[in-house]
């Protein structure tokens, strides 16, 4: 047989990555192959960017070189090779073939010993960046080849029919673990390939040949294993087909480390010639009595075919006295005379073909009808093309005298192969009876345990016809007994399933007698037999190594039973259940039948995508991978024993345990995170861009994710204020001294790779010169959705100078003292000793602090004049103003008592770069603190009055008007009657007017003049 290439499969790689993050996976090793040989080793690549196709590159560190790469082949660059190897890829001894655009296997069609090395698959990179895995090595171990297999040359002549056996010897001395197949072919003349006769798989396996099946199921064909080397092939009865060269082919397994069955080497042994003659087609036929002849007792004939060539078809016929009684064709149809076939229909008869050249004649119960001179006749028949036998040839066997003689005295024996059985097994019990043979008749009967009174189990009457007993009206019990005649005195009965309660004596009561008389013989035998309960010895134990496990890690759980019964094999059905922690319920996970069927529970979503179970007779494990915290709590399993009939008839169980409960606690791991702790310093120009690196050192294994914090610490303070953070969803946030577009515009953080981070800070200024660090904390997604911290790390610090200008400005640090009285005003006010360049503008900035609250900013007086005011309140009742080119005044009116603290002022020189032109800080400098005490103020006269202004008004004000009003009123009352005087003296002038006008019959001029003006008043 040529050497058939097996390729392993090599898709089982080591992980999945995350999109994005390219990765090569290369056939686990370490690989054993043999001198001589082929062997093919698989690579590809995932998360890869760029075009679909990859391209791949073999290299090699040979055990006699192991630090020194050497180029093997290359699916891009046709001159890759080393001239060591240039040659074997030019022949194409070695090549590389494509299975998919990302996968290839690298084949060595006949390894040699110096091969053996350290394999290394690389994939040039395609994507814009380095991210991941480029290469991946295996390694590969070149062993001696040590398979012998021999077979003496021989030619052999046989007759058709004769049986033949083959041995071959065939070894090896392999260091490794390995197992041999081995093949019996033969060779025909004229094949087109070579025909497997049997196989002994690596497995040990025995296989026959497609057409070799038959006669391998019929025993026709055996192999046999005589030793350590030796195999022997023996065939029966040799057939035409047969003819031809036989040799046998031994193959050498090995199992590579992906659990794949790969062979290593191939020998085949020297041929054996076998030539087959034909036997000829005459035949002679013989009767003979195999059973002893006696009255009441089963008769058999057997008429024997001795000489007929290979597979005969032939037809038997049956002679009683020289009368036909019974025949069989070729086809197996029966013909009976009518006084036979009643009896074959009531069981005392049966005419069969026992093999191809042997007929059988058997009467149970035979009497004196039965005796005489029986000859039985054989026919060789074909079938024509009607369908109709055609005889080729008819032979008669000699006479045989049949004579019976009366029964014998006989006794029963009732015996069992288990006198303690469990529930659920089988009990057979077997009644024997002795003496010489005759029709008999059989009733079972039982007497349970703790009582007197025996019931009917079962009875078989002469002719064969079963009875149960009518206590056992159940249907199912029906179905579990049966009642057999093993010979014509051997009674069985068997309960399929047995129960506790078919404990107990059994009792087997015999009767004989003929179809002519009916005999009162009876014999009886008792035995006594117990079934024990399956749940009185079952156990179950749960257990695991790690009760404490990681989150992400793995964790594994063993349910054991253990039984008094094991050797019987019962189906088991297991049950998993978990209760999780602060829950008093066990909830169902798992559910494992005796069949293998699994349904999963739904109380843990996910928990079916990451278990594995595995399941055996007395053993079932549960393997569960990712751990979370929600699978924390205590498992237990339940376990149901089966026996066949309860699962035919879909009962319940027969007997359950569960375990006692077993708590597993995931916890988180510990953090591996490391962040570089070394602190540096960067000096630049002003008005220059700066990278500030986070760089992380090393992360705990897994699916975790990282939130990166920037915090910033100016110069002339220890303080720490936050810029941004990255949370570890990648959403940026800012601190509150940095939440301006000014200052996003300013610094944003870039995600360069997984384990470096970077802060941009753009047109560096005065007031960027400070520390900077960056805060990494590890963040894990639990399956319920929450972020659980892992761990959290601080760099090193970063310290930022800016390279001298020239520019420098002070403010003077004399330290004082303010005090101010309460609801009064107050300046406060620093100096600049010197100005800068005649081009530079200033800002001032104020600040507060009081007790422990911290900076808080009040005022900012910009290098353009625009005044900005902090939190709080805002410009209430402070004004920040430039008294002089050098003097900065802050203005608190109406002080209160809480504005008592220490308040200083930031001083900054601006100047103007770029074009178009850009304000930038150049320098700036702080104040030493100011303390402001507040005072009481003095007592006033609403003081002393009312605490309350508003009252205090109120009373005043309120008896003012009150005054106003009541003057009023005096005035209208005056006006009022001083009129009504003037009214009544003008009328007593009236009254003496018109008197002296009657009498002096006239007016004056003068007196009408005064009438007319009093009456205008």
């Amino acid at each position: 047989m040529a050497p058939i290439l097996c390729v392993a499969p090599f898709f089982l790689f080591l992980t999945k990555l995350s999109i994005g993050q390219r990765e090569v996976t290369v056939q686990k090793g370490p690989l054993y192959r043999a001198a001589g040989y082929p062997v093919s080793i698989g690579c590809n690549v995932t998360g890869h960017q760029g075009p679909s196709l990859q391209h791949f590159q073999w290299s090699v560190y040979l055990s006699s070189a192991p630090t020194r790469e050497v180029q093997i082949i290359s699916t891009k660059d046709d001159t890759f090779s080393y001239a060591v190897y240039a040659q074997r890829v030019q022949n194409k001894d070695i090549y590389v073939e494509r299975l998919q655009d990302n996968a290839v296997l690298l084949h060595i069609s006949k390894l040699q010993m110096k091969d053996a090395g350290e394999y290394e698959c690389h994939t040039p990179n395609t994507d814009g960046k380095y991210y991941g895995s480029y290469s991946a090595k295996t390694k590969l171990t070149v062993i001696p080849d040590t398979l012998s297999a021999t077979m003496s040359s021989q030619t052999l002549s046989k007759e058709e029919g004769e049986p033949l056996e083959l041995t071959c010897e065939a070894s090896k001395a392999t260091a490794q673990h390995t197992h041999l197949s081995i093949t019996w072919y033969l060779m025909q003349e004229g094949g087109s390939q070579d025909t497997s006769i049997i196989s002994l798989s690596r497995d040990f396996i025995l296989t026959p040949g497609p057409l070799y099946a038959k006669r391998f199921a019929a025993g026709d064909v055996r192999f046999d294993k005589l030793g350590a080397a030796t195999f022997r092939l023996s065939i029966g009865r040799l057939q035409p087909s047969d003819q031809g060269k036989l040799f046998c082919e031994a193959a050498e397994w090995i199992q590579d480390p992906d659990e794949t069955w790969t062979f290593i080497t191939k020998k085949e042994t020297d041929q054996t010639t076998l030539m087959i003659q034909p036997v000829g087609r005459d035949f002679k036929v013989s009767i003979t009595i195999e059973s002893p002849s006696a009255k009441g007792k089963p008769l058999e004939l057997v008429c024997l075919v001795v000489g007929s060539g290979r597979d005969p078809q032939l037809q038997g016929l049956w002679f009683l006295n020289g009368t036909e009684i019974a025949s069989i064709d070729a086809g197996g149809v029966l013909g009976l005379r009518m006084d036979y076939r009643n009896r074959a229909s009531q069981g005392q008869l049966q005419v069969s073909k026992i093999n191809p050249k042997a007929f059988s004649l058997k009467i149970f119960s035979a009497g004196p009808e039965d005796e005489g001179d029986y000859r039985c006749a054989v026919a060789e028949v074909v079938r024509t093309q009607t369908g109709s036998w055609q005889v080729l040839q008819r032979e008669q066997s000699p006479v045989s005298h049949v004579q019976l003689r009366e029964p014998a005295a006989r006794s029963v024996v009732v015996s069992t192969r288990q006198q303690v059985v469990w529930e659920g097994e089988a009990l057979a019990l077997l009644c024997k009876a002795d003496g010489a043979e005759s029709p008999l008749s059989v009733s079972w009967w039982h007497i349970p345990q703790d009582q007197t009174q025996s019931k009917l189990v079962a009875g078989m009457r002469q002719d064969g016809t079963t009875q149960l007993g009518v206590s056992s009206g159940d249907s199912s019990y029906h179905g579990n007994i049966r009642l057999e005649k093993m010979d014509w005195a051997t009674f069985q009965l068997e309960i399929t399933s047995s129960t506790v309660a078919d404990s107990g004596v059994y009792e087997c009561r015999v009767s004989e007698g003929t179809r002519n008389r009916a005999r009162d013989q009876h014999w009886t035998h008792r035995i006594s037999v117990t079934v024990k309960s399956l749940n009185s010895s079952l156990q179950v134990n749960l257990m695991s190594r790690q009760p404490q496990v990681k989150l992400g890690g793995t964790f594994n759980l063993s349910c054991l039973v253990g039984t008094g019964y094991s050797d019987l094999r019962l189906p088991l059905t297991v049950r998993w259940q978990f209760q999780p922690d602060g829950s008093q319920v066990f909830h169902q996970l798992i559910r494992v039948t005796h069949d293998g069927i699994i349904k999963w529970g739904d109380f843990l979503s996910q928990f079916q995508k990451k278990t594995k179970v595995s399941h055996s007779s007395f053993r079932s494990q549960l393997l569960v991978h990712d751990a979370t915290e929600e699978e924390t709590g205590r498992y237990q399993c339940e376990v149901e024993v089966y026996d066949r009939n309860s699962l035919r008839t879909n009962s319940p169980a027969r007997a359950s345990a569960i375990s006692h409960p077993l708590r597993i606690e995931v916890t988180l791991p510990e953090s591996k995170l490391k962040v570089n702790s070394r602190n540096q310093a960067r000096e630049i120009s002003i008005n220059s861009n700066i990278n500030i690196e986070c760089n992380i050192l090393s992360q705990t294994i897994g699916n975790f994710q990282l939130a990166i914090n920037w915090y910033f610490s100016p110069i002339s303070t220890n303080a720490s204020w936050l810029i941004l953070e990255m949370d570890q969803t990648n959403v940026v946030k800012y601190g509150k001294e940095f939440h301006t577009p000014q200052k996003k515009q300013k610094f944003h953080i870039e995600k360069v790779s997984q384990d470096l981070f970077q802060l941009h800070i753009l047109s560096v200024e005065d007031s960027d010169q400070g520390r900077y660090h960056c805060a990494v904390e590890e963040w894990l997604l639990s399956t319920d959705g929450t972020w659980k911290k892992l761990g959290g790390q601080k760099s090193g610090l970063t310290e930022l100078k800016l390279r001298p200008t020239g520019s420098k400005i002070q403010i003077s640090k004399a330290h004082r003292t303010e005090n101010a009285t309460e609801h009064r005003e107050v300046a406060l006010s620093c100096s600049l000793e010197s100005l800068g360049s005649v081009a530079s503008l200033y800002s001032v900035t104020w600040f507060r602090s009081r007790g422990d609250a911290g900076r808080q900013t009040l005022v900012h007086l910009q290098h353009d004049g625009l005044l900005e005011y902090g939190g709080e309140g805002g410009g209430r009742h402070l004004h920040c103003t430039r008294a002089s080119p050098t003097d900065f005044v802050l203005k608190l009116h109406r002080v209160e008592m809480e504005d008592a603290g220490m308040y200083w002022c930031r001083v900054t020189e601006w100047q103007l770069y770029g074009h178009p032109g850009k304000w930038v800080s150049q320098a700036s400098d702080e104040s030493q603190r100011i303390v402001l005490r507040v005072l009481p103020s003095e007592p006033t006269f609403p003081s002393r009055i009312c605490s309350s202004a508003p009252l205090l008004y109120f009373l005043v004000i309120c008896p003012l008007v009150m005054l106003i009003l009541l003057l009023i009123s005096f005035l209208c009352l005056y006006w009022k009657a001083r009129k009504l005087s003037r009214l009544s003296l003008r009328a007593q002038k009236d009254k003496s007017l018109w008197v002296g006008l009657k009498g002096a019959e006239g007016w004056t001029t003068n007196e009408r003049k005064h009438q007319e003006e009093d009456e205008g008043n």
